[in-house]
C-alpha cells in the first residue's frame, strides 16, 4: 500500500507544481483543494474581486487531460464547463431543458453546463435563491432530475464555486447549500513579494502559452479510492467528534457543526494525509482542516465575529491526543 501512496504523492506534487507555474498561490491552499476533490467534496473560493479565484480554478482544470467529450445515456458530458453567474439566470439555464420539435413530433433534451466533469461556477452568490437551489441535487447525489427524468453525471465530478464577499445584488447561500461544499477557502491578498511576481508573470499576453495538462482523470479516481486506506486512529476520530460537539455549546454560537460536518472533516483529513504522502492522520492535520471545513457550517450570534476566531477558541478548549 505504501508504494501506491508514494505514487499518489508524486502525482499530486506534479499537479501542484503545474498549477503554481501559472498562478502564485500557497501550496497549502492547493493541497486543501485537491484533498477536497479526492475526498469527494466541492470547494467555495470566497474572496474579494481580482485575487485569482477564477485563475486558480482554471489552472486546476487545465492540469487534467480530460480527453475528448463523451456521452452518458445520450447526454454529452463536457470535460470542463463554466457558468458566469448573473441575477437573471434561471435553473434551466444551468440544468438544461426539454424542447418539443414540431417536425419530429418529439421532445428533445438540451443539456445545461452542469453536465461536465469539472464545473466552475463563477460568483455563485449572484444567483437568486431559486437558481442556487438547482445545484442541491447534483452536489449531493451526482444526478440531475428534469421533468421527471434523472440523468447521472459520471466521475470525476467536481465543482469550484467562487463567491464575492462584497458587492451589490448578492444573495447569501443558505445553510443547506453551504453544507454541500466540503471546504470554504479565502485566498486573501498576496504578499508584496508575491504581488511583484504576479506582475512579472502575468503582465504579458502569453503567460499561459506553455501550460499543459499533467495528470489523467484516472489518477484522480485512483487517489479517491486510496483515501479509504489512510488510517484514522480512534483517538484522532474522538478528537474530531469532541471538536464538533464543542462548537454546539461554545458561547456565541447559534448553530454548531452537525454530525455530517464531522464525517466530512474526517474524510478531508484522510485525503490531506494522502496528498502529503502519509498513510495516517495526525492531530495537527485536524487542527489545520478545522477552519476550511467548519467555518461555513457554524452560525454566530455576533456578526462582527469571524467563524475562524470562534474555531480557534474551540481548539484551545478541546485537548488534542498526546
Amino acid at each position: 500500500m505504501k508504494e501506491y501512496i508514494a505514487a499518489a504523492k508524486s502525482g499530486i506534487a506534479r499537479l501542484i507544481a503545474n498549477i503554481r507555474s501559472v498562478i502564485v498561490v500557497q501550496t497549502t491552499t492547493i493541497e486543501t483543494i485537491i484533498a477536497s476533490k479526492i475526498a469527494g467534496g466541492h470547494v467555495i473560493l470566497a474572496d474579494a474581486h481580482g485575487v485569482g479565484k477564477t485563475s486558480l480554478a482554471r489552472a486546476l482544470s487545465g492540469s487534467i487531460d480530460w480527453g475528448g467529450e463523451h456521452k452518458v445515456d445520450g447526454v454529452k458530458i463536457e470535460p470542463f464547463s463554466r457558468i458566469q453567474c448573473t441575477v437573471d439566470l434561471l435553473p434551466q439555464d444551468i440544468l438544461g431543458f426539454n424542447r418539443f420539435d414540431m417536425q419530429s413530433n418529439k421532445s428533445t433534451f438540451h443539456s445545461g453546463p452542469i453536465f461536465a466533469n469539472f464545473l466552475l461556477c463563477d460568483e455563485i452568490n449572484l444567483l437568486t435563491p431559486k437558481t442556487q437551489g438547482s445545484f442541491l441535487q447534483v452536489m449531493e447525489e451526482q444526478k440531475v432530475t428534469i421533468e421527471g427524468k434523472t440523468y447521472a453525471i459520471p466521475d470525476p465530478f467536481f465543482i469550484i464555486a467562487t463567491m464575492n464577499l462584497k458587492g451589490s445584488h448578492l444573495f447569501p447561500l443558505p445553510a443547506p447549500q453551504l453544507d454541500r461544499f466540503m471546504v470554504q477557502i479565502s485566498l486573501g491578498y498576496p504578499s508584496e513579494q508575491d504581488e511583484i511576481q504576479i506582475l512579472a508573470q502575468h503582465g504579458k499576453e502569453n503567460s499561459w502559452s506553455s501550460f499543459k495538462p499533467v495528470i489523467a482523470p484516472g489518477e484522480l479516481l485512483a487517489w479517491t479510492k486510496l483515501v479509504d486506506e489512510v488510517s484514522l486512529h480512534p483517538d484522532v476520530a474522538s478528537y474530531i467528534v469532541r471538536i464538533i460537539r464543542q462548537t454546539r455549546k461554545h458561547p456565541g454560537v447559534i448553530t454548531g457543526a452537525s454530525p455530517r460536518a464531522g464525517i466530512r472533516l474526517s474524510r478531508l483529513v484522510r485525503a490531506l494525509a494522502l496528498v502529503r504522502g502519509q498513510d495516517f492522520v495526525t492531530p495537527d492535520m485536524v487542527k489545520e482542516m478545522v477552519f476550511p471545513a467548519l467555518s461555513h457550517r457554524i452560525e454566530l450570534e455576533d456578526p462582527s465575529r469571524t467563524p475562524a476566531s470562534v474555531l480557534q477558541e474551540v481548539l484551545k478548549e478541546v485537548a488534542a491526543p498526546g
